[in-house]
């Protein structure tokens, strides 16, 4: 068990009852944790819609919050969230609003807290392992080519559609492929 403020609840800090339960899935998830510190879950681009990916047990391990990417190539992503996750791992404390420079080759990312009406949607994995929200989650954001971000209204469409707006309570997120499964 770690030693900071989040009051951890997951699989390997509170015994539920139901480890000879787990699926291949979960084991990985688990092994990767404890071997690594976190695990990213890819979800490729397919016909509903564009790729995302997540981490899960930068809380656990660090105390620090979960990320997520959307939008770019999985593999990309998963880069990018490991970058993040090693300064989470070196005891950088990365929280909303704050931009980082080094975790796209030339461009910044910025980092925006999760509304906690979204967990469901994306972040099933992530609740299976800590049992129960609220866990931290950050979406990293990137921008396109000119440094812009999707909520920028300089952004073409295209950039502006890539992502979600995830910050944002659902009810409040403008309509198009992001909240098509709500």
């Amino acid at each position: 068990m770690t030693d900071h403020p989040f009051q951890c609840r997951c699989v390997l800090c509170h015994d539920y009852g139901d480890r000879d339960e787990a699926d291949r899935m979960d084991l990985t998830v688990i092994g990767h944790v404890q071997q690594h510190g976190w695990h990213v879950v890819m979800v490729p681009e397919d016909e509903i819609g564009p790729g995302f990916a997540y981490t899960i047990g930068l809380a656990h391990t660090h105390g620090g919050p979960e990320l997520a990417m959307f939008g770019l190539d999985v593999h990309a992503m998963h880069r990018m969230l490991n970058s993040l996750g090693e300064k989470s791992a070196a005891g950088e404390a990365l929280a909303d609003g704050q931009n980082h420079p080094d975790v796209v080759a030339g461009h910044r990312v910025a980092l925006r807290q999760v509304d906690r009406g979204w967990y469901r949607t994306f972040f099933g994995q992530a609740i299976g392992f800590y049992r129960r929200p609220p866990l931290p989650v950050l979406q990293v954001a990137w921008p396109d080519a000119e440094g812009r971000f999707h909520w920028d209204e300089q952004a073409d469409e295209r950039h502006r559609e890539s992502q979600p707006q995830l910050w944002l309570p659902p009810r409040d997120h403008p309509v198009g492929i992001w909240t098509t499964e709500l």
